[in-house]
């Protein structure tokens, strides 16, 4: 039976242990002390007079602190142990570890307290492929004298380096800390371990204390950053209660999920817990779009951030072309020398339309224009892209095939899995592929461009333009997708024009996008909450009746609430709530079941059958876009909706959802109120408020 594992999270750090709170190497999964991609702890575990501890109970008490309340020994002796400790740990750049023994005899009592250490600096991308070829040497110094021990990995240029200290005196050597302590009858004795990471480059310097937003960050209190960050949002008052608790766990898992990258001033979503604590161009899009009416103060430094990396060059290693918008970021070993091209990595199709999405979206709500006339230049570059680098054969679609043959992701979609596009019968049609919801992502952004073109960058011959290829698009896409005799859309074209015939998700995408006529919407709506595709809990990726269809398949059967968020906002773009209010209640009622953070993904199983989701081995918690999907699927049910300066909130519950009030909804307007329900308050909340929308 796989034990429990235990996380605390502030941005990429983070550290992951068993339920004692020791971390050991498992060879399937990243346990240790993370940051920036690097694991510089992979053995922290604590003893007591050569005894291993066990746990009693745990408090986590935010997303970055948890104290475990454990006594030496085995369970049977739990009861009269006359010995218990506690470890209160926290995190922020470093990991600070609390050690508190408590002796409950009335006679003094000896211990000797023992925390062994060791730091493999192992690449959080080498884990899941096993034991590594490469050897690494560590450097270790223990250093009584200043009360530390150091462990140092060096290769060339890029050194990484981990500093033990500890508040209370220690014997130090190579292999960890000792105390030899005497505790008074009913007693305690503590002590505080400091972990530091540090991460040279060239000249040696630490490269986060050599920046001015890593620097103001150290010591900075966690507890009031995540007060303000919550703060900042709506307040949601439901009559079901567990609707505001999975809504404020869904904001603390958002807030825990943002970091300042390297040679950049502000914080911006990494994708999630464990394997994608870095930034993930589609996923901090996605949740971006997703948190619009809630924080929206995630979109300026996401774009910023995503501009900054735009592709300028031809770069076959790196998949990079002008005007393309990264998928992926990472300061690991393996990137910095080029053994992936996980540094700058662009493989993707969706991630550019996206960008010039989101744009166009977050001045709808907050009537930035400033920042649309500094994005201008990379707006338009990613247009262009669309038409000059993504159209692989001159056929009008946006297509997709992986120029790095030997580390490049082999589906560029947001379906990446590399079995992910399939047929109905499981034949992999051939390359460049054209999934369509990229289809939709393109008419969409230059929809949207045409939008900034003509009211922000006073460019109307441009808009026009724009106006046209999506006009054509849509008519082309709508000729060559659309499987009559079946009245859904292909999963994608084949380099011939063959359409792959499946039935999937990707259809939703397609509502949300806006490029599927009025006369077929009702079709692809029936097939989203019909019995092949809904499963109770939400729409699968995959239909149940092909023959490729696997409910634990990443992509080929399973339930994402990130698909479900986009789907139902579709639904409700197309005026049928009812489908859109029962897809985001199978959402609701999976999270409110499963309790804490949101997977990534859920299995495909049919909810009469199981009763309870079944959550996949490979799915992260918490996740950015699934946190942020949650948001998405509240505002998709109050129908919010900016036009102009104001809000439009357009109801439309799922039966016996009770009362909803979200009060303080952020945008161009200031702040508004909006409910949704059968009774509303007779005054108003709070007296330093807008006007509410009704």
């Amino acid at each position: 039976m796989k034990q429990e594992q235990v996380h605390v999270i502030a941005g990429n750090v983070f550290a992951i242990s068993d339920a004692q709170g020791d971390m050991e190497v498992d060879p399937q999964a990243p346990v240790g002390l993370f940051s920036f991609d690097t694991r510089f702890l992979s053995h922290w575990v604590l003893s007591v007079d050569g005894e291993r501890l066990n746990a009693l109970s745990r408090d986590d008490i935010a997303h970055y602190e948890t104290r475990f309340f454990l006594v030496p020994g085995v369970a049977s002796h739990y009861v009269d142990a006359d010995v218990s400790l506690i470890r209160h740990r926290s995190i922020h750049d470093r990991l600070h570890e609390r050690i508190i023994v408590l002796n409950h005899s009335a006679e003094p009592a000896e211990f000797t307290v023992r925390m062994e250490v060791r730091a493999d600096f192992v690449d959080i991308a080498d884990i899941p492929q096993g034991p590594t070829v490469r050897q690494r040497h560590v450097q270790i110094t223990a250093d009584s004298e200043n009360q530390r021990l150091m462990l140092r990995y060096k290769r060339d240029r890029f050194v990484r380096e981990t500093t033990v200290s500890s508040a209370a005196p220690a014997d130090i050597d190579e292999q960890g800390l000792t105390f030899r302590i005497r505790v008074a009858p009913e007693g305690t004795w503590e002590t505080t371990l400091h972990v530091a990471t540090t991460m040279r480059g060239e000249g040696g310097r630490d490269v986060r204390a050599s920046l001015a937003s890593h620097q103001r960050n150290i010591g900075s209190g966690m507890h009031d950053d995540l007060s303000a960050w919550l703060d900042r949002a709506p307040q949601l008052v439901a009559e079901r209660k567990h609707l505001e608790r999975m809504y404020q766990g869904s904001l603390a898992d958002l807030g825990a999920l943002r970091y300042t990258p390297l040679a950049y001033s502000d914080r911006v979503p990494v994708g999630g817990l464990p394997w994608a604590m870095a930034l993930c161009g589609r996923d901090s899009i996605i949740t971006c779009l997703q948190t619009m009416a809630f924080t929206p103060e995630l979109a300026p430094a996401t774009l910023r951030m995503l501009a900054l990396l735009q592709g300028s060059r031809l770069d076959d290693v790196h998949e990079e072309e002008p005007g393309k918008i990264l998928v992926e970021a990472r300061y690991g070993e393996s990137a910095a020398f080029g053994e992936r091209p996980t540094a700058g990595y662009y493989g993707a199709v969706d991630t550019t339309p996206l960008f010039v999405v989101l744009l166009d979206e977050y001045e709808r709500w907050s009537g930035d224009t400033d920042l649309v006339h500094e994005l201008r230049h990379p707006a338009r570059m990613a247009l262009d892209w669309i038409d000059e680098y993504g159209d692989l054969t001159g056929d009008g679609y946006l297509r997709y095939q992986r120029r790095n043959e030997r580390h490049g992701t082999v589906n560029q979609s947001w379906k990446d899995s590399a079995d992910a596009i399939v047929d109905a019968y499981g034949r992999e049609p051939a390359f460049p592929r054209a999934t369509c919801e990229a289809q939709g992502y393109a008419y969409d952004a230059k929809r949207r461009g045409a939008r900034l073109a003509r009211e922000c960058w006073g460019d109307p011959e441009y808009a026009d333009r724009l106006e046209q290829e999506a006009a054509a698009l849509k008519e082309r896409f709508n000729r060559d997708f659309w499987l009559p005799h079946r009245e859904y859309y292909a999963l994608a074209l084949d380099p011939y024009g063959e359409p792959v015939d499946a039935l999937s998700s990707n259809i939703g995408h397609l509502l949300w996008s806006g490029i599927v006529p009025d006369d077929r919407a009702e079709a692809v709506a029936e097939h989203l909450v019909g019995p092949r595709l809904f499963s109770g809990w939400g729409v699968r990726t995959f239909a149940i009746d092909q023959r490729p269809y696997n409910p634990m398949g990443s992509h080929l059967g399973s339930v994402w609430p990130s698909d479900n968020a986009l789907i139902a906002a579709g639904l409700r773009h197309y005026r049928f709530d009812a489908h859109a209010a029962r897809i985001a209640a199978g959402i609701f009622d999976m999270a409110q079941t499963l309790g804490g953070a949101v997977p990534e993904v859920i299995a495909g199983y049919e909810r009469s059958l199981t009763k309870y989701p079944v959550q996949l081995p490979v799915a992260g918690r918490p996740q950015s876009w699934s946190s942020g999907a949650l948001l998405m699927l509240l505002g998709t049910l109050l129908g919010l909706r900016p036009t102009g300066e104001n809000l439009l909130v357009n109801p439309a519950l799922p039966a016996g959802f009770g009362r909803i009030e979200l009060l303080g909804i952020p945008g161009r307007w200031g702040l508004l109120d909006a409910y949704a329900g059968d009774r509303r308050p007779a005054a108003p909340a709070s007296t330093d408020r807008s006007p509410r929308v009704r």
